[in-house]
């Protein structure tokens, strides 16, 4: 039996207590029982007299705002169950509960997905002028231009094209840098993108870009600042100690509101280590994967936009990117577990919903923008394919020795004995109990 910081008994790890840990961790020193405790009669009483009054009290002349609510009333109910039976996930902040709603939102999202695979592409469109009417007057031409008189460099045309977009593309690559937290891998994915876009410009006119906005703004700005900043913070939150005091041993009021402020932070941080210089080749292979897979999330977005003819700032666009920002922390994280944990033998349960997700993006672009791909360069395809397998590959297998000899010759250059030490240290205070949240 091993004892926790508190003195309590608990039973000792063994090596198959890898996935239920990625895939339903449990909440350590809880200092609020109140708030961890289960409400199931609670939950079901309350949902109970609710479902009864607007079931009875609300008007039911309206056949869309029945239909509307119907729909609503089977979310809520499925999310009040995904509370109460799905698994925690990898995370446990700021509660189990909201996670467990993320993994509820992405089973309804898949099954969403699903549902439109079997329609026409009428029948979906219809869906989404029911959702909103305002769509009927929007044509995907009439989406913004970047590819236009790319000779004109000026700073006031370079300005013009820093936008609120460029700002989420900033933010997206800052959380994508704490995601992943490798520079290699996101400096891959970056370059790799930028291929991507250039074999795909012939399909999503959005695509062609003039040569200093690819570069210049997207690279080098965007990508390579939002990496930085993303790195960054990885960095600061690695090197802090985390030592949690219970809200009741906080007397000040001005403690308690800090420390419930800090509930929203992660428990605790260890570093990412996606690869080293004994990984296998298995290893190698699903890293790859890992970077083609991104791909794959990002060119769904702008098929998904463009088949079914949704501005870029549509509600709907927005609420995707976000659902799927929130779906894929935890599937990173599990993901990492299974490539480099050997005890860990299954994919945790989020991770293989956005698999699904991912997949059934991918169908719905293919069946419902028939007319698109037919006009598809299958030269471009084929060679597209070739270059994400060849970079990720020499990406990756570069990573690998840079870790095996650059990493090694510089550690042992330029650490002195009292350097040593102090590295050590930090490394104890830092790894021994601390997994990341």
């Amino acid at each position: 039996m091993e004892k926790n910081s508190k003195g309590k008994t608990s039973i000792p790890r063994t090596r198959f207590d890898s996935f239920n840990t990625i895939n339903e961790k449990p909440v350590d020193d809880i200092s609020l029982e109140i708030f961890y405790r289960p409400h199931s009669i609670s939950a079901l009483a309350i949902s109970i007299c609710i479902l009864i009054y607007f079931a009875f009290v609300r008007n039911t002349d309206n056949i869309e705002n029945n239909i509307w609510a119907g729909m609503q009333c089977c979310i809520i109910f499925f999310l009040i169950i995904s509370v109460l039976a799905f698994p925690n996930g990898p995370f446990t902040r700021p509660h189990p509960a909201l996670w467990r709603v993320v993994f509820g939102l992405s089973v309804l999202y898949l099954l969403g997905c699903l549902f439109i695979l079997f329609q026409n592409y009428q029948t979906v469109k219809n869906i989404l002028l029911w959702f909103d009417p305002s769509l009927k007057h929007f044509h995907i031409d009439m989406d913004k231009e970047y590819g236009v008189n790319c000779s004109d460099i000026t700073l006031e045309r370079i300005w013009g094209h820093v936008d609120v977009f460029a700002l989420g593309h900033y933010l997206g690559w800052m959380f994508k840098a704490i995601l992943i937290r490798h520079m290699g891998i996101l400096w891959a994915i970056s370059f790799m993108w930028e291929i991507t876009e250039i074999a795909f410009a012939h399909l999503l006119p959005n695509f062609i870009e003039c040569w200093w906005d690819a570069l210049v703004l997207d690279v080098l700005v965007c990508n390579g600042f939002g990496i930085w900043c993303g790195l960054k913070i990885c960095q600061i939150l690695e090197m802090r100690e985390y030592k949690w005091v219970s809200i009741r041993d906080i007397h000040s009021t001005t403690g308690k509101i800090k420390r419930a402020m800090m509930q929203f932070t992660p428990e605790s941080w260890t570093s990412v280590r996606w690869l080293d210089p004994k990984c296998s080749y298995m290893r190698i292979f699903a890293l790859c994967q890992l970077v083609l897979f991104w791909q794959i999330s990002e060119l769904n977005t702008f098929f998904l936009k463009h088949v079914f003819e949704l501005p870029a700032s549509h509600p709907l666009v927005t609420a995707r990117l976000i659902l799927i920002g929130v779906i894929v922390a935890p599937s990173v994280r599990q993901y990492y577990s299974y490539v480099t944990d050997t005890t860990c033998k299954r994919v945790g349960t989020q991770c293989w919903v956005y698999g699904c997700i991912m997949v059934s993006e991918a169908l719905i672009c293919i069946k419902h923008g028939k007319e698109l791909f037919e006009r598809t360069q299958a030269i471009n395809i084929i060679l597209w394919l070739v270059v994400q397998l060849i970079i990720s590959i020499f990406c990756v297998i570069g990573c690998v020795m840079w870790h095996k000899y650059g990493l090694t010759r510089e550690n042992s250059r330029d650490l002195s004995p009292v350097k040593s030490t102090n590295v050590s240290k930090v490394f104890f205070e830092n790894s021994d109990g601390y997994k990341e949240d």
